[in-house]
């Protein structure tokens, strides 16, 4: 496929720069191109860059960095605002909360424990957790003593139905319903649980479907983590820095930030957008037992470029592969069929889901601009990511406001795409 080629050519590229500097390969950013060479209209980068200031400026989040890429190489990186309310100018450095950018990262190291048949998709999520045995569903009715009644659950779980959103679990912080306030009374969302004790917490708590069913957003990625850990015998911390982020060069991303060094480097969001329902954003400085698979992650722009060319190279960067070209494509096509939308779905119109993306399924039918194949995910502090095979392009978004995210994300989508001034659909 193209981009699976041209990736290779970016890869040489960074490699020849590599040499050069006597830097190895994997440590290096990707390279840097010209952006009209590249396909990008200057005058339109610039209006992109002056309205998203604009709405940094209106104090719609403290400060942001804006990414594309395409062929591989970086053509255009902008930083504006600030990286917290009071503190210094955003830089390309700067340490961002990635929340559920973390998933599609999570179901890389599971598709990666896949091809070594160390894990099966169809299997029951009972092999590798055996809490989920027996589970239940919530009926939606009260008993006389006003609890929740529940039933057994129909169906099995399996791992597919994790990486897709049809486990039948959900989430706790937004959203009503008796499956969620039991979630929330059990404290499932504690970081002092490791991802192995909340797995087996939430196998305890009723479900809000029967697996396989519906799509819900959930906390599946997070057992999805744990499941990693019992077919890797890793924490997913071990698992993903040897297996990932080492290989990747992403030097930046991880569960805590441990080093007080780095901690200037953390954007912080408005104290007034701050709010993920009624809890506030988490504290990387301080290290907790919980690594959520779901929602964890800290990254900088860099790094996650890094994370998203490898993908879009088909499973490869700078030699280094990570996945088969097939499991990218397994990942990144849409696994909905006969599957209906629950409360909330979050991949929005013209969207089917994958294994960890929300999929682009045809030009139109999304509010949104982009190609039949896009693929992409976002996290609930606002930081999104967008990936075009058709265009061979990345955009992405790196900024602290969760109470914005979701016009952020959306006018910097259109604002991204909209700069293209060569498009390669019907190439």
């Amino acid at each position: 496929m193209k981009h699976f080629r041209s990736g290779l050519v970016a890869g040489a590229l960074a490699l020849g720069t590599a040499f050069a500097t006597l830097t190895p390969a994997w440590a290096q950013e990707l390279p840097r191109g010209d952006a009209t060479a590249l396909g990008f209209d200057p005058d339109r980068l610039a209006r992109m860059d002056a309205t998203f200031g604009a709405l940094v400026d209106k104090g719609m989040t403290p400060g942001a960095v804006l990414m594309l890429i395409r062929d591989g190489q970086i053509a255009h990186l902008s930083t504006m605002g600030k990286r917290t309310p009071d503190g210094e100018p955003m830089t390309e450095d700067t340490l961002f909360r990635i929340y559920s950018m973390t998933k599609p990262i999570t179901s890389v190291a599971a598709m990666m424990l896949v091809e070594e048949g160390k894990l099966l998709l169809n299997a029951p999520v009972s092999t590798y957790l055996p809490a989920y045995k027996t589970l239940s569903v919530v009926t939606g009715e009260k008993d006389a003593e006003g609890k929740p009644v529940t039933r057994p659950a129909k169906g099995v779980m399996t791992v597919r139905d994790l990486m897709r959103h049809t486990s039948g679990l959900t989430y706790g912080f937004f959203g009503a319903g008796p499956a969620r306030e039991a979630y929330n009374k059990a404290g499932v969302a504690s970081p002092e649980n490791t991802a192995i004790e909340q797995a087996n917490l939430l196998a305890s708590l009723p479900l809000e479907h029967d697996p396989g069913t519906t799509w819900e957003y959930s906390r599946a990625t997070d057992v999805l983590g744990a499941v990693v850990e019992v077919a890797s015998g890793q924490t997913l911390e071990e698992f993903m820095k040897a297996r990932i982020f080492d290989p990747l060069g992403m030097e930046d991303t991880a569960f805590y930030i441990d080093d007080a060094a780095d901690f200037p480097r953390i954007a912080e969001p408005f104290a007034d957008q701050a709010k993920l329902g009624s809890r506030d954003v988490f504290d990387p400085r301080v290290r907790k037992p919980n690594q959520s698979g779901g929602g964890g992650l800290m990254s900088t722009v860099h790094d996650y470029a890094k994370f998203a060319q490898m993908m879009l190279n088909g499973g490869e960067l700078n030699a280094t592969r990570l996945l088969s070209p097939k499991s990218v494509q397994l990942m990144t096509s849409n696994h909905l069929e006969g599957i209906k939308p629950g409360k909330y779905y979050l991949p929005g119109p013209g969207y089917g889901f994958g294994l960890g993306y929300g999929v682009r399924l045809d030009t139109g039918n999304a509010p949104s601009m982009g190609s039949a194949g896009e693929y992409n995910w976002g996290g609930a502090a606002g930081t999104g990511y967008h990936a075009d095979p058709a265009e061979d392009m990345i955009a992405l978004l790196m900024i602290q406001s969760p109470a914005n995210r979701g016009p952020l994300r959306l006018i910097f989508k259109n604002l991204a795409f909209s700069t293209l001034a060569d498009s390669r659909v019907d190439d």
